[in-house]
């Protein structure tokens, strides 16, 4: 089985993050035995739990930033992982008040940690309903961007 983190990482979105009907949060070792279970490797599962690590310091380290104007330019190794779609899509999702300038820099921290070339687009559209998840108050953000993930997969279905 050929996975990288960001399918270990959609594997615990799914069977764990967001099962609303799970009672009881799963620890570390637990998720690594079911994680081996289902045919990740330890390399690939240690790094997608540093990931979510990652996400959560992210969350407690940038707080509440001043809101302004401004353009973000990306760097040279951000525009290598993400191409001229990916950063157009998250221009939109700022204008559109889905991402803030926060968590667009959530988004775009979490998407430089995964060890993997350029991310496109329905990656990153991952990545970005994983950082919403985790962000209180961001409901709203968060169904939005679920809509879109999971209509657009259950239409590439048929």
């Amino acid at each position: 089985m050929k996975e990288n983190v960001l399918d270990v990482l959609m594997y615990l979105f799914e069977n764990y993050l967001y099962d609303e009907e799970m009672e009881v949060e799963p620890d570390e070792d637990s998720l690594r035995t079911e994680l081996s279970a289902a045919g990740f490797r330890r390399a690939e599962i240690d790094k997608a739990l540093s990931w979510l690590e990652g996400l959560v310091d992210l969350q407690d380290n940038l707080g509440d930033q001043p809101r302004h104007q401004s353009i973000r330019l990306f760097t040279e190794a951000e525009c290598e992982k993400l191409d001229t779609e990916a950063r157009g899509f998250l221009l939109y999702l700022e204008q559109a008040g889905v991402l803030d300038q926060a968590s667009r820099e959530m988004v775009i921290d979490r998407v430089m940690a995964l060890d993997a070339g350029e991310i496109d687009l329905d990656q990153l559209k991952w990545v970005v309903l994983m950082v919403l998840f985790n962000l209180p108050g961001q409901e709203a953000a968060f169904a939005w961007m679920e809509d879109l993930v999971f209509n657009e997969m259950a239409g590439s279905l048929h």
